[in-house]
């Protein structure tokens, strides 16, 4: 499992958690599309936002590997901001390339591209 060093592991000041220390050794988790409903705490929203922020921050618009991103942070963006970035792709790969789809991430929390 690739380490993604220099990424956050957590949304600071929150227990949000961004990267996973080991792989799981019952099998990887897969990665699936979770729907964000308009009622979502706003701890949730913000960690979203900052989990959006550290992928564009560390990634840009280049395909990356799964790697130690967290399952449950990652599928509340997946199938819509991210997206698989290889066919066939696997969502219980650590090593599957995703890659951010930079229109609808913009236009989903335009907040992480200020300053790009």
């Amino acid at each position: 499992m690739i380490k993604h060093r220099g990424f956050p592991s957590r949304l600071p000041g929150t227990d949000h958690q961004f990267t996973i220390r080991r792989a799981n050794p019952r099998g990887v988790t897969p990665l699936k599309a979770r729907a964000r409903h308009a009622d979502r705490r706003p701890d949730d929203r913000r960690a979203d936002l900052g989990f959006m922020a550290a992928l564009w921050a560390q990634f840009g618009a280049e395909p990356f590997p799964r790697g130690n991103l967290d399952a449950g942070r990652l599928s509340w963006l997946f199938e819509r901001e991210v997206v698989p970035a290889e066919d066939p792709f696997d969502p219980a790969d650590y090593d599957a390339m995703l890659r951010i789809d930079e229109r609808v991430a913009r236009q989903s929390f335009p907040e992480a591209f200020d300053g790009s």
